[in-house]
């Protein structure tokens, strides 16, 4: 919409219009100007003056000489002031264009205006809304019947993809819950052969696995289609602290040492299990793509209306290139292939998505001595004046 109001189109028009309406007043006047260069040729002689008497033709002829040069003197005198006249025309002339231009431009970029401002509305808050312009059918109409087919495309589209998430996990986690009870079933008979018992072993992480991509995959999506539940205030420390110890036994058998700065009143507001979920993850990578012995550090802090948290790790200096990677689906750094031991790929897409749909974003650095800088900023929550974080 600023760009309408006042950037490049608006101006354009202006330009347009202002230049059309200063050509023509120009015209106009230079026309006036050469059309009144004869109408100045009759001139009153000069009062107390009159021809000589007694009819000598050499005084006749120098009173005529002298009336010629009051003529081109008057003549002279009236096209200067017609030309000053012209120019203090042509002055308003301009400044009259520029308004009315500027005027033009607004009144013909106003149907457009209306529209672009319905156009983020809808998108903001609702895609079920159409624009569902009035009028005849010109190339204004015919934008916005197409920004309403667009509309209706998107929203059936987006009611699709809404759907497969709701539906998706009990289609596709009931099968794996009979998988798994059929394994425990077999394997826990007295009579149970050897063979099964192995393959059950051998199974159930691979169910586990492929349970962790599903789970993955659809808050992914959830995140992604924007389906968050009511929006909670979320203490941000207090997330990344329930986070290290849930992981206190692997932090502890990777021998990881932890260093945090989580002080309290780093709040944020969106989804609480999405953020949990999102907090989680970052602690998540730090914890599993570590060197043994390694180090994590953990920080919270308020900066410019933002609540940043900050994960820190050392290890191997990774090439920036790859780490810019690290937030597409199913990528990864060195040599791990998604699907190992240590995750699905999917733990950093989430987290970017969760981020974006708070209003928030993902930042990830190498850091030149080594190891990675995961970073996520979310709108803070303002606290009232006078009432304890």
């Amino acid at each position: 919409m600023s760009r309408l109001r006042g950037g490049t189109v608006g101006l354009r028009f202006t330009i347009l219009y202002s230049a059309v309406f200063l050509a023509s007043g120009a015209v106009l006047l230079a026309l006036a100007f050469l059309l009144s260069g004869g109408s100045f040729s009759d001139v009153e002689a000069v009062p107390g003056q009159h021809p000589p008497a007694g009819g000598d033709p050499a005084a006749a002829q120098e009173r005529i000489r002298e009336l010629q040069d009051q003529l081109a003197a008057s003549d002279a005198q009236q096209s200067q002031n017609m030309l000053i006249g012209s120019l203090l025309a042509l002055i308003a002339m301009a400044v009259v264009s520029l308004l009315a231009g500027r005027m033009l431009a607004r009144r013909v970029l106003r149907p457009l205006r209306r529209i672009t401002e319905r156009t983020r509305r809808i998108s903001a808050d609702d895609l079920g809304e159409r624009l569902a312009v009035t009028g005849p059918d010109d190339e204004v109409k015919y934008l916005a019947d197409t920004i309403d087919g667009l509309l209706e495309r998107l929203e059936a589209s987006f009611t699709a993809q809404r759907r497969f998430v709701a539906n998706a996990s009990h289609e596709l986690r009931t099968p794996l819950a009979t998988i798994r009870a059929s394994l425990d079933v077999a394997a826990a008979k007295p009579n149970a052969a050897p063979q099964a018992l192995e393959l059950a072993e051998r199974l159930r992480p691979q169910l586990d696995q492929v349970d962790d991509l599903l789970d993955g995959l659809l808050v992914l999506a959830r995140a992604r289609h924007g389906a968050l539940g009511r929006a909670t205030d979320v203490d941000m420390s207090e997330s990344a602290a329930r986070a290290l110890a849930e992981r206190a036994a692997e932090i502890a058998a990777r021998g990881l040492t932890v260093t945090e700065r989580l002080p309290h009143g780093m709040r944020a507001r969106g989804d609480a299990p999405l953020v949990s979920r999102m907090v989680a993850n970052v602690v998540d990578n730090a914890v599993v793509h570590n060197v043994e012995g390694g180090w994590i550090h953990v920080e919270t802090a308020l900066e410019g209306g933002e609540v940043r948290l900050a994960v820190l790790t050392g290890g191997r200096v990774f090439d920036p290139r790859d780490v810019d990677r690290l937030a597409q689906p199913f990528r990864r750094l060195g040599g791990d292939r998604t699907g190992s031991e240590n995750g699905v790929g999917l733990g950093l897409s989430i987290v970017a998505a969760i981020a974006e749909a708070h209003g928030g974003r993902l930042a990830m650095s190498a850091r030149p001595e080594g190891g990675l800088r995961v970073s996520i900023a979310l709108p803070t929550v303002r606290v009232p004046a006078g009432v304890k974080a």
